[in-house]
Order: structure tokens, then sequence, then C-alpha cells
């Protein structure tokens, strides 16, 4: 019979939203029906999408942020035809390859403080281990998380996960608890019971785009170490240069005890996640022969995830994505901040370099008020829904919502981008946000029918 891609993606090309309604989850394709998201992309490049129409779209979510050096980047793509062609014995269990190895060595070099690393497959995952190695490294059982928080999917990381959409009728978790973001004397109060063995933290949440206030990280830290328990920094999406520094934790002049990265790492082709941490979590954690795979993966070192791995980290380099990211992002920051002065609906502009929310409000004009307020009876939220559609139907720029039930758009554009999409994103906010304070036009007109659909379920 033989196999033939090229023969099956002509075949079969155009199914995929039937497909996917089909055998995969059934809400995804009727979501995007529903927004008008449900485009075909033929294919990826840099900072760009393309349909099957050869229309061009903007990238500034990134896959969830996966994209940092772009879709399709020519360097990552050679490593991994490399590594193909070179035929290597992978994930043989029983040896000690040479790619995690390299891998090891040239992440923990942008990490002082931190000794080894543990590769996965995801970012969740990354967080798992984080997780099981605090635990028994401190040999206490409970850990903290901010309010708000992200840390993944699975059950280890839903447990520190502070979004009641995603926990809802998966208890019971585990023994874990919720502390106000950036509060430290709620900190405080919890650590003194005795039992903590660590706080893991975004230094910036997915969720909403919250930065940690100044300070607080470091003295978390010193609170932390002070009670025997660990900092563990979340990087999966702030890490790798999206804030303008390599971890995003470096902007606050702290070393954790452990971190988590993915995403990036990945060079947006092969999953891959990583664990650092410092040298005595591990020898805890693998004291003896007897607990050599006492944690461990099938599929986290494999070659192409390694050679993927290593390629995203020359790039960043070479390219000086890490101060492209942060001298673009100050320049995105600013050009929303004009529009914000302008358009009362734009309440907050927040964020570190290529990672930046758009926070709307009630604005104080009684027309446009009354439109806000029929629109958050129906749904919170919904406004940013409709700034994220108008963005991407009027002038092609896919955006996401930061969160459930928040008006907050999060922008994710790959480290690649220049003054060109700065100005491409500033035109088309102008664009919208003048729109939307007229009280008629596109948005409004979804508004209402987002309205009557949400009214109608």
């Amino acid at each position: 019979m033989g196999f033939d891609l090229p023969g099956l993606l002509a075949e079969r090309s155009g199914q995929g939203y039937e497909l996917h309604a089909r055998y995969l989850n059934p809400q995804r394709p009727r979501m995007l029906h529903a927004i008008g998201f449900d485009k075909v992309y033929e294919r990826a490049e840099g900072a760009y999408l393309y349909d099957t129409e050869g229309r061009r779209y903007a990238d500034f979510l990134s896959g969830f942020g996966v994209f940092g050096v772009g879709h399709n980047h020519p360097v990552v793509r050679k490593a991994l035809h490399d590594v193909l062609d070179a035929e290597l014995a992978s994930m043989v269990q029983f040896d000690c390859a040479l790619l995690p190895g390299l891998l090891g060595e040239r992440l923990l070099s942008f990490a002082p403080g931190l000794d080894r690393v543990y590769f996965c497959n995801s970012g969740t995952e990354a967080v798992e281990a984080a997780l099981k190695f605090a635990r028994y490294a401190t040999g206490r059982s409970r850990i903290l998380y901010g309010d708000h928080a992200f840390h993944g999917l699975t059950m280890g990381s839903l447990s520190v996960n502070g979004a009641a959409e995603f926990r809802n009728g998966f208890n019971p978790l585990l023994p874990d608890t919720s502390v106000p973001f950036g509060d430290l004397d709620a900190l405080e109060t919890e650590l003194r019971k005795g039992d903590v063995a660590a706080l893991i933290v975004e230094p910036i949440q997915g969720k909403g785009v919250a930065v940690a206030p100044p300070g607080y990280l470091a003295s978390a830290s010193k609170l932390l170490r002070d009670r025997g328990a660990l900092l563990i920094c979340d990087e999966v999406q702030t890490g790798l240069g999206r804030t303008g520094r390599f971890f995003a934790y470096q902007h606050d002049g702290v070393e954790p005890d452990i971190v988590t990265v993915a995403k990036t790492l990945s060079g947006g082709f092969v999953p891959v996640g990583a664990t650092m941490a410092r040298g005595w979590i591990f020898e805890k954690v693998y004291s003896s022969m007897d607990r050599v795979l006492v944690h461990d993966s099938t599929f986290g070192s494999n070659a192409a995830a390694m050679a993927a791995g290593l390629a995203t980290l020359a790039v960043i380099e070479d390219e000086q994505l890490v101060a492209n990211a942060e001298r673009t992002g100050d320049a995105l920051r600013r050009a929303i901040e004009d529009a914000a002065d302008r358009y009362e609906m734009l309440a907050d502009v927040r964020g570190r370099g290529l990672m930046i929310g758009m926070e709307f409000g009630k604005p104080d004009a009684l027309k446009l008020r009354t439109s806000w307020n029929m629109l958050q009876k129906a749904r919170r939220g919904l406004f940013a829904q409709m700034v994220v559609v108008a963005l991407f139907h009027r002038h092609r720029i896919l955006t996401q919502v930061s969160g459930d039930h928040m008006e907050v758009i999060k922008l994710l554009p790959t480290l690649t981008i220049g003054d060109d999409e700065v100005q491409m994103f500033a035109d088309a906010l102008e664009d919208v946000m003048k729109d939307a304070h007229r009280g008629s036009g596109l948005m409004w007109d979804f508004g209402r029918s987002l309205i009557k659909q949400a009214m109608s379920r």
C-alpha cells in the first residue's frame, strides 16, 4: 500500500473541521465556526500564517507562545533534517545519548544557580516534575500557588491551577492552597504552618497578563528559604526571551530553586519540556541506583526534540531575540498606551517584552456605557472577544482573549517581529477602537449576534 503524505494531504484537503467534529473535540470546530475563525491555513512562515486563498495573517498568538522563533525557522528545520539523516539511536533508554547532555549544558548556561535538568514532553509535564521534586526534596506535601494561576491541565498541575473553569468536575485534587498573587502576608501565613514544600509562581501570569508586583519575587524567595520551602518559577510561557530577559524572573534579581520551561524551546516543531533545579534537589530525588527511574519519561530526551531545542537556543542568541523582544515590546506597548490615552474603553496596558495585556473597562460616556452594560449582562468578556474578532476579520491579526470572563486581550507575537508589525498592529487597533467608540459598526453588530447566541443558550 505504501504511504504518501503529500498525496494524502492533497486528497483530503479541506476536511480538517469535519474530521475534528467527528473524531476529536467536537466543541473546537463549533467554537471556531461561531466566531468566524474557521480558516484553513495552508502554510506558515516567520510571524505570518497563510490561508488557502493566499491571504496573510499576522500571528500575535504564536500557538500560545510556542513559535518564539517564528514559524518554520530554517535553522530549526535544517537541524531536524540533519538529525533524521544521521539515523541516530534514539530513546534506547539504557544509554546516555549525546544530544540530551548537550541541550542540558546549553540550557543551564542561561540559568545561573541551577545545576541539572530533566527533559519531558510539555509544560504541564515539566510542572508535574517540579511538584514531585519539591515534595520529595523537602519532605513536605503542600504546594502554594497564586489565584488565577495557570500551570497546566494534568492532575498535579491542575491542582495548582487557579482557574475554577478548569478545575470543576475533576476533584479531589492534590492538597494544595491558593494564595493571592503578590500578597506576601498571605504567603507568610501559610508558611508558618510548616508543611509547605514550595510556592509555584508565574513571574507574569498568563491569565490576565498580571505582572508580579515589584519586589514580590525577591521577598517571597527569602520567606520561602527562611521556612525551608522552595521557589518554583513557571517559565513555560514567559521563558526563553519572551519578556525581554532570557527568563522573566531575571527582571527581579532572584534565583529560583526550580524552573520549568517548554513552548519556545520546541522551535515550533517537536514538543519538549524541561525542569531545571539546584543540584541538591536532583541528588535527593535520584539518591541511589535503585531510584534511577523514579521519575522518567519514555519520549522525554528524544533526538528530534533535543536537536530542535539546541537549534532554537542558537537562533535566540544569533538573532538577538531577547533584545528584540525588549525593544519591540516597548515600542508595541507605547503604541497601545497612546491609543489608551484617546479611547476610554482601553483601560490598562501591562506586561513585559512581547507579552502584553490590554484590559478594557466601563466607559464614562452614557451611550457607550449603555452598550457596555448590555454586553456585560450577557457575558463578561464579550467586549474583548469583539475586539479579537474585529482585529481578525478586518485586519487579519490573530489574537486571543486572555481568560474566561475577562476583558483582557493577550498579545504573544513571535519574538522575531519588528517595526512593521508594531505599526500594523497600532493602525489596526486605532481603527477598531475608533469604531467601538462610535457605538456602531462591525464590532457592535457582531456583539449583538453574540448576545443573541448567549441568550438563546
